[in-house]
């Protein structure tokens, strides 16, 4: 390596490696404020803290990394710029590009240890996070419920909710909770508005109470005919109460383990796999559920009691309804109405248990498109950044700070909308990561080619000559 190289690649590695640290301690502090209720006063030893730290790192780094590259890009080149060390370079017959070769290498190798980390470390992180945190769960249940997400609470529930709130996020807000029956099949579920966690005091039950909601069970019959008769119960409550038992929770085992798996526990292999069998679950269920509907859409007319009339041809509702006694007919009318709300509280049912399923297999595909438009970005944020250091000419913390944030949060901001609009399926999922990459990529281009060629960022003078030009046809016209 010449020295010229080895000096370039040093002063990148002291503003990106010191900017990695500084962002780390940040990020660790945020994440310990954010979580000072969970693990103070619980009776956590300091180790079981410190592993949630250690762990929770890698989950920043989809956030840190790039910043980190734009924010030692543009210092770095800003510090060259500012110092004069690129016209010393250009004087010795370097060009940018030959100045700039050893950091391609390097973000090469930057791009390829991101993909080992969004691969490998971040999946097993969250999975062993995951883990510490259902434990630690045990001591404050209300940990262990996740916005958006289903988990476990004991042993025979799986609740979502939507938003938790409260001193303690005792409040739960668009609750869903799926209820194991005996024979471990998910045969309940029970859907309400709002929900409250509480502890009753000296005893081993936690509390949950419901209010404004529906309770669905899918009967357990013994034949294919019953289960026609019965498909499902629904039952609305005003407020359910639901004591859950945590007596076998007293003493926790912090380093348990589970084998519950989620989209960010996987690996690419395992989200190819997943998605797979999500897609072809997707259309089974579909299916399934277009010939149910299609089973309980029948029409029974009872043959007896009906009135005899020499022309059969029946051209209306109210014709065929001629064909009964009064008294019939109010049976009929509340026999369809029946029906007609039973349809509508099951394709309501069955609705938003599809919502649900689309929304899964799009999270996982938006998860396994990610690692590699992460792996892309750092690339692209460096070709963005570094010409915008050699534009400012400004080296420190100054400046190139405040450019690099306004870089970074415009790229992350877009990402972030792109990738909530894309689990709806508004955008594609395959394409949503790699948004904010594509709307930088042009200007990382832009911004290279101007630097490579020592013009300035915009072409000012051919806007002068515009300008002179449309003034001159102007004047011309008035004569």
């Amino acid at each position: 390596m010449k020295i010229l190289d080895r000096y370039i690649l040093t002063q990148f590695l002291k503003n990106f490696l010191g900017t990695l640290f500084v962002l780390i301690l940040i990020f660790m502090f945020h994440t310990l404020w954010t979580y000072i209720d969970d693990l103070a006063g619980r009776g956590l030893e300091m180790w079981i803290i410190a592993k949630f730290l250690i762990f929770f790192i890698p989950q920043l780094i989809p956030i840190i990394l790039p910043l980190a590259v734009v924010v030692s890009s543009i210092m770095t080149f800003g510090a060259f710029a500012e110092n004069y060390e690129f016209a010393a370079m250009k004087a010795s017959g370097i060009s940018v590009q030959r100045a700039m070769r050893p950091l391609l290498v390097f973000m090469g190798f930057l791009s390829l240890f991101t993909f080992f980390l969004v691969n490998v470390v971040i999946p097993v992180s969250y999975t062993e996070l995951f883990d510490l945190r259902r434990n630690i769960a045990k001591v404050k249940p209300a940990m262990a419920i996740a916005e958006g997400i289903f988990s476990d609470i004991g042993d025979d529930f799986s609740i979502k909710v939507d938003k938790k709130s409260g001193k303690n996020d005792e409040f739960l807000e668009k609750v869903v909770i799926h209820k194991k029956s005996p024979d471990r099949v998910n045969r309940t579920v029970i859907i309400a508005e709002r929900g409250e966690l509480k502890n009753v005091k000296n005893s081993d039950f936690l509390q949950l109470i419901l209010e404004d909601g529906n309770y669905y069970e899918d009967i357990k019959t013994q034949t294919y005919a019953q289960q026609q008769r019965f498909p499902f119960a629904k039952v609305h409550f005003d407020k359910y109460v639901i004591n859950i038992d945590l007596s076998h929770l007293n003493n926790v085992d912090f380093n348990e383990k589970t084998n519950i798996t989620t989209y960010r526990m996987m690996n690419v292999g395992q989200l190819n796999y997943a998605i797979d069998s999500l897609r072809n679950d997707f259309k089974q269920h579909i299916a399934d559920h277009g010939g149910s509907m299609m089973r309980r859409t029948g029409i029974f007319l009872p043959e007896k009691n009906i009135k005899t009339s020499e022309n059969n041809n029946v051209e209306d509702i109210s014709e065929l309804l001629n064909l009964f006694e009064a008294h019939k007919k109010r049976q009929i009318w509340d026999m369809a109405v029946s029906n007609a709300q039973s349809q509508y509280d099951n394709l309501d049912f069955r609705q938003r248990d599809i919502e649900y399923r689309y929304k899964t297999l799009n999270l996982h595909i938006l998860n396994l498109s990610d690692k590699f438009a992460l792996t892309f970005s750092c690339f692209v944020l460096f070709f963005v950044a570094a010409p915008l250091g050699a534009f400012i000419r400004k080296g420190g913390l100054g400046l190139p700070f405040v450019v690099a944030m306004v870089l970074f949060l415009s790229y992350y901001f877009i990402s972030l909308f792109v990738k909530n609009i894309a689990e709806n399926n508004t955008v594609s999922p395959v394409i949503a990561p790699w948004f904010s990459t594509l709307i930088l990529l042009p200007l990382g281009i832009y911004l290279t080619i101007r630097v490579t060629t020592d013009k300035g960022l915009f072409q000012f003078e051919k806007l002068h000559k515009l300008f002179d030009f449309l003034k001159r046809k102007q004047q011309s016209n008035k004569r």
